[in-house]
């Protein structure tokens, strides 16, 4: 399993145009075949911070999504509402289950 943080600091006038990209990103991310898990979370005391934690099935995977059409769009896009370069972090995981 790969897991992803992709931390993204938003430009605070621009959250709302943000949100709905993330929106649409999230909704096809979570039909993709291989995707585990896609959610964004905001950092409770950076308000201008979210961060996106994924869970994939494997590498493959993660290149699909990364070619995907609503990807490409959101990243195209990221410029307008960022203030600054993503800060991804990619770590490989083990599902343990009880």
């Amino acid at each position: 399993m790969i897991i992803i943080h992709a931390t993204l600091q938003v430009n605070p006038e621009r959250e709302e145009q943000f949100l709905a990209e993330a929106e649409t990103l999230l909704n096809a991310t979570h039909e993709e075949e291989g995707n585990i898990s896609y959610e964004l979370y905001k950092h409770v005391s950076r308000s201008n911070v979210y961060i996106m934690v994924e869970e994939w099935r494997d590498a493959e995977a993660v290149a699909g999504h990364n070619a995907s059409p609503h990807f490409t769009g959101f990243a195209a896009k990221a410029g307008e509402f960022l203030t600054a370069p993503l800060d991804v972090k990619v770590y490989n995981g083990e599902l343990f289950s009880k």
